[in-house]
C-alpha cells in the first residue's frame, strides 16, 4: 500500500496544471544569478595581483612567503572543491553556494583588515573554499537548467562572469592606487578610511569584493533548485514546475522522461567513474582541469603586474596593462560565448590552444633577448589572452559539466575542479621562487611546452558535445 502511495506521488507531475509556455527571461535571470559567483570568483582571485608588493613589503616577506600569499586561496579552492560535489548532492546546489557566498564575505572583511600576515592567509584560505565551492556548483547548477541547443552559452555565462570579475579587480586595484598617490591626504590624513584607502591601499582593494558579495547573497535567496537534483530526491512536482517554466510543458516532459531514464540506469557511485567508458570522461575532464591551469593563464592573473614590471613598465602603467589585458579577455570570452554552440566546443579548444602554445613560446623569447620594452611584448600578451579567453577558458566550464552522469555529476566535478585547483596551487607556489631562479624567460618556456601537450592531448581525446542533451553524452560513453 505505502509503495502504491508512492508511485503515485511520483507520478502526479504527469497532472499538474502549469503553462504551456516556457520563460526565455525566468531561465535568463536564474543563470545570471549563478553566474554572479563567477565574477566573485575572478574577483577574488585577480584582486590579490595589485597587492604583491605592498603585502612583501608590509610584512617583510621572503620569496616562498610571497608564493604562499600567492596561493593561499588556492589551497581553500582545493577543500571547497573537494566537499563541495559532496555536500551540493546530498543538500542541493542552492544551499551550498549560499554557504560559499557567505565564505566569500567573512574572507574579503577579514583580508581587509588584519594586523598579521597569519590572519590574512586564513582569510584567503576561507574565500578560497568559497570560490572552490562556486567553481563546482554554479557552472554545474547552469548546466542543468539549459536547454541542450543553447547550453554551451549559457554556461560559458560563468566564464563571462569570471572575466568580468577580473577586469573589475583590475579596475578597482587602479583606480583605488591612483586615488592612494593623487591624494594622499584623503579623509583628512587620518581615519580608518584613510589607512585603508591610502596609507595601505591593498586593503581597500581586498575590501572591495564585500560589495557585490551581498548582492549575490541576496539574489541567490531568490532562485529556485535545480530541478535535476530535485529528481534525484524525489521531488517530482517542484521539478517539473521549474523545468516548465523555463521550456514549457512539452519540453519539461520530455526532459523528465530523460532525467528519470537516466537516473535510474546509474549506481550513484564516483566508482562508476573508473568502469569502462566512463573512464574516459574522467581522463578528458581531468585533462581539461590540469592542463587548463597549467596554460600560464592564472599566473597572467596573479601576478601580471609583477610581470610587466619586470618587462620594464612603472608600477601605474602595469596596472592600467593589466586592465587591457582583462578587457581583452572579456571580449573574445564574449566571441566564445557567441561561437561555442555554433562553431562546437573542439575547434575553439584546439585552434585556440595553437596560438596559445605559440604565444607563450614568443613571449619567453622576447623575455630571452631583453626586448619587452617594445610594442611585440605588448601584441604576444594581447595575443595569448584572447585566444586563452576564446578556447580553454571558455570550454573548460562548458565541457566539464556536460560529460558526467546526472547522478554523481556533482562528486565527479568535484575530483576534476579539485585537480584543477590542485595544480593551480602548485603553480602559483612555485612561480615567484622559478623566476627568481631560472628567470622570467624560464617560465614562459616553460608553459609553452605544456601547452603544445595540452593541444595533442584535447585533439586526441575530447569529443564534441555541442547540442546533444546530457542525457545523450552520458549515452556517448557508455558505447
Amino acid at each position: 500500500m505505502n509503495m502504491e502511495a508512492n508511485n503515485a506521488r511520483s507520478e502526479s507531475w504527469l497532472e499538474s496544471d502549469v503553462s504551456l509556455k516556457g520563460s526565455g527571461l525566468f531561465l535568463a535571470a536564474i543563470c545570471l544569478v549563478a553566474s554572479v559567483g563567477g565574477l566573485l570568483f575572478g574577483f577574488d582571485t585577480a584582486v590579490i595581483s595589485g597587492t604583491f608588493g605592498f603585502v612583501e613589503k608590509q610584512f617583510a616577506l621572503s620569496k616562498f612567503e610571497l608564493g604562499w600569499f600567492g596561493s593561499a586561496a588556492l589551497v581553500g579552492c582545493i577543500v571547497g572543491a573537494a566537499v563541495a560535489g559532496w555536500f551540493g548532492d546530498r543538500f542541493g546546489r542552492k544551499p551550498v553556494l549560499i554557504v560559499g557566498a557567505v565564505f566569500f564575505f567573512v574572507s574579503a572583511l577579514y583580508s581587509a583588515i588584519p594586523r598579521t600576515f597569519t590572519i590574512l592567509m586564513w582569510a584567503r584560505v576561507i574565500g578560497g573554499v568559497g570560490v572552490g565551492i562556486a567553481s563546482v556548483l554554479a557552472p554545474m547548477y547552469i548546466s542543468e537548467f539549459s536547454p541542450p541547443k543553447i547550453r554551451g552559452r549559457l554556461v560559458a555565462l560563468y566564464q563571462l562572469s569570471i572575466v568580468i570579475g577580473i577586469l573589475l579587480a583590475y579596475y578597482s586595484n587602479a583606480v583605488l592606487l591612483r586615488f592612494s598617490e593623487t591624494h594622499p591626504a584623503a579623509f583628512g590624513g587620518k581615519g580608518v578610511l584613510h589607512w585603508a584607502l591610502v596609507e595601505q591601499v591593498w586593503r581597500g582593494m581586498f575590501g572591495a569584493e564585500m560589495i557585490p558579495n551581498v548582492i549575490f547573497i541576496v539574489l541567490l535567496l531568490l532562485v529556485p533548485e535545480s530541478p535535476r537534483w530535485l529528481v534525484e530526491v524525489g521531488r517530482m512536482d517542484q521539478a517539473f514546475r521549474i523545468l516548465a517554466r523555463v521550456g514549457g510543458r512539452a519540453v519539461a516532459e520530455q526532459e523528465m522522461v530523460q532525467i528519470r531514464d537516466a537516473i535510474g540506469k546509474e549506481e550513484g557511485s564516483i566508482r562508476e567513474l573508473f568502469q569502462p567508458g566512463l573512464r574516459l570522461a574522467l581522463i578528458v575532464g581531468l585533462g581539461l582541469s590540469i592542463f587548463g591551469q597549467m596554460t600560464g593563464v592564472n599566473i597572467v592573473v596573479y601576478y601580471g603586474p609583477m610581470i610587466l614590471e619586470q618587462a620594464g613598465l612603472k608600477m601605474g602603467s602595469a596596472f592600467q596593462y593589466q586592465v587591457i589585458l582583462g578587457f581583452i579577455n572579456l571580449v573574445f570570452t564574449l566571441v566564445a560565448i557567441w561561437k561555442v554552440d555554433t562553431w562546437g566546443r573542439r575547434p575553439l579548444l584546439i585552434w585556440g590552444m595553437v596560438v596559445v602554445t605559440l604565444m607563450m613560446g614568443i613571449t619567453g623569447l622576447l623575455f630571452a633577448m631583453k626586448l619587452t620594452s617594445g610594442i611585440w611584448i605588448v601584441i604576444a600578451l594581447s595575443t595569448y589572452m584572447a585566444c586563452e579567453a576564446l578556447s580553454i577558458c571558455a570550454v573548460i566550464w562548458v565541457l566539464t559539466p556536460e560529460i558526467f552522469p546526472n547522478r554523481i555529476r556533482g562528486r565527479a566535478m568535484s575530483v576534476v575542479v579539485f585537480a584543477n585547483w590542485g595544480t593551480n596551487t602548485v603553480s602559483a607556489f612555485l612561480f615567484p621562487w622559478f623566476v627568481d631562479r631560472f628567470g622570467m624567460h624560464a617560465g614562459f618556456f616553460t608553459f609553452s611546452a605544456i601547452c603544445l601537450v595540452a593541444t595533442v592531448f584535447f585533439w586526441r581525446f575530447v569529443p564534441e558535445t555541442k547540442g546533444k542533451s546530457l542525457e545523450e553524452i552520458e549515452r556517448y560513453w557508455r558505447t
